[in-house]
């Protein structure tokens, strides 16, 4: 009985996580909109950092696109400071994902260079050069490429290697 009711607890509370490849498009789509930004913030305010580090990842990252849009100087300071936090976590947790990367790595490289928040862009950059090809998921190849295509942080000859 208690197996059946952990089984149906874990069920109820992730069915209200947004599914990741949807996360891909919106994350995209957050990033250059205030109102798709506020709309993904709300889809994943329940992500918690005991929730699958890439959910994490996201979370973090809109809560930096979050600070983007927020007028008062400490609420964007505390929009900016907890998605760092949040995305360096993953990434420490799991520092073998390319996804949680290049979601470090597009704040990072968005990042005004007084918030000292782009101590991680080379290491990243080299990481997806390197693991690019080993990556088993066509999505996430997908997401990956498309960031690189737009990136200022690769070379025209780094792009054609994607």
């Amino acid at each position: 009985m208690k197996l059946a009711v952990s089984i149906l607890f874990i069920c109820f509370c992730t069915a209200f996580l947004p599914e990741l490849s949807e996360l891909r498009t919106a994350y995209i789509k957050a990033s250059e909109n205030k109102e798709a930004t506020a709309l993904l913030f709300k889809e994943l305010a329940e992500v918690k950092k005991t929730d699958d580090k890439v959910l994490v990842a996201y979370k973090g990252a809109v809560l930096t696109l979050m600070a983007k849009y927020t007028k008062g100087k400490q609420e964007k300071k505390s929009y900016f400071k907890e998605g760092a936090a949040m995305l360096n976590f993953a990434a420490n947790a799991n520092p073998n994902n390319i996804e949680i990367r290049v979601l470090r790595m597009s704040v990072q490289e968005n990042t005004p260079k007084f918030l000292k928040f782009q101590q991680n862009l080379a290491e990243d950059k080299q990481f997806i050069i390197d693991h690019f090809g080993t990556t088993s998921s066509n999505e996430v190849k997908v997401f990956v490429r498309s960031f690189i295509q737009q990136s200022n942080s690769f070379t025209s000859e780094e792009k054609d290697l994607f």
